[in-house]
């Protein structure tokens, strides 16, 4: 078991032994950490040796030259410089902020990046600014579109945080496919079957190898199959590959760069890196905030007393979930997987660091 302080502290020290600067090293270590605080452990420490891995294979410039390239009074398209999406992207959200400030609302996309950690993180940014918050990605190609046998989409998590009063922050955070790679990361480690619906085989039939992606498979997209609804979540993956990769002119669909290191860049890329789009809306720019949290606390209210089917499942509200492992594990510690802490401490062996 493992403090978030303990976690944090040993990330930072691992990005700066590979050049970030103290400033970044530190954002990237609060943006990759706060997945392991939230419980969505597929996407925090877990992958750090992974952003190890693109470093040294040149994929990840440590200390990017993170620039505006074009802007208007209420958008922007930031080139990231191959830097760390994990600094990036809180950077880019913090553009958007400012740009809704004046505006109203902000909206940043980006170009030529990495992997930024949990879509959540960046969207909630914008709560304690009295705005809705909205962060997307797009990402690897491992998902194939309905009917089709090749990988032409990334899991494209999709991101909204809306501020209430008296009640919690309404925070939805969700993958646009089944499931996301991670936790197929995660079954692996324990040698368990995928359900059906979350992979298809080389040849496009159900699997619950979670193994699949390794032989040619593909993740499917939200629903699973076209009789559930894939057509769906494959519109919906479409959407994030646009607004993230098409408008900024990062790699989009099957050209959007593997977070694997030793998988090659594809060829022929049309644009630069993987891509973000996020965005910032203050709310007094459509109402007087006072009103719309009175009626965002309602809202709520009212959806957690909706009528149940188990007396013993109350209804949920988005975030709800990730919220309340936060609260748990602020107190009791995170616990790691054995092969992540293994990771880990090769991690430490290889910079000379203590975990």
């Amino acid at each position: 078991m493992y403090t978030y302080d303990q976690l944090e502290t040993f990330s930072k020290q691992v990005f700066l032994k590979i050049g970030c600067p103290e400033e970044d090293a530190e954002m990237a270590a609060k943006t990759l950490v706060s997945a392991d605080l939230r419980g969505i452990d597929s996407h925090g420490v877990a992958r750090l040796s992974g952003y190890v891995r693109l470093w040294e294979a040149g994929r990840i410039n440590p200390d990017p030259n993170i620039k505006i390239i074009h802007e208007t009074p209420s958008t922007a398209l930031v080139d990231g410089d191959a830097g760390l999406g994990l600094v990036i992207g809180p950077k880019s959200m913090g553009i958007a902020i400012s740009k809704a400030k004046k505006a109203g609302t902000g909206w940043v996309s980006v170009r030529n990046s990495n992997h930024f950690g949990i879509a959540g993180y960046h969207a909630m940014k914008a709560l304690a600014e009295d705005m809705i918050g909205i962060s997307m990605t797009n990402a690897s190609p491992l998902v194939a579109p309905t009917w089709s046998k090749e990988r032409m989409l990334g899991t494209n998590p999709i991101a909204v945080a809306i501020p209430a009063g008296e009640e919690t922050p309404l925070v939805a955070d969700f993958a646009t496919t089944t499931a996301a790679n991670g936790k197929l990361e995660i079954l692996q480690r324990q040698n368990k079957k995928a359900p059906y619906g979350w992979i298809q085989d080389k040849e496009g039939k159900p699997s619950d190898d979670p193994f699949e992606l390794k032989n040619g498979g593909a993740l499917l997209p939200l629903g699973g199959d076209r009789e559930h609804g894939s057509h769906k979540g494959y519109c919906l993956g479409s959407i994030v590959d646009i607004f993230s990769a098409v408008l900024s002119g990062a790699g989009y669909g099957p050209w959007a760069p593997p977070f694997v290191s030793f998988l090659p860049m594809p060829e022929d890329m049309p644009g630069k890196g993987l891509g973000h789009f996020f965005g910032a809306m203050r709310i007094d720019a459509f109402q007087p905030k006072e009103q719309f949290k009175v009626n965002m606390d309602r809202w709520i209210k009212r959806f957690r007393n909706a009528t149940t089917v188990n007396e013993n499942q109350p209804v949920l509200i988005p975030g709800d979930p990730e919220r309340t492992l936060e609260e748990e594990r602020k107190k009791s510690g995170i616990s790691l997987l054995k092969p992540v802490e293994d990771d880990l401490k090769g991690l430490a062996l290889k910079f000379g660091l203590s975990l």
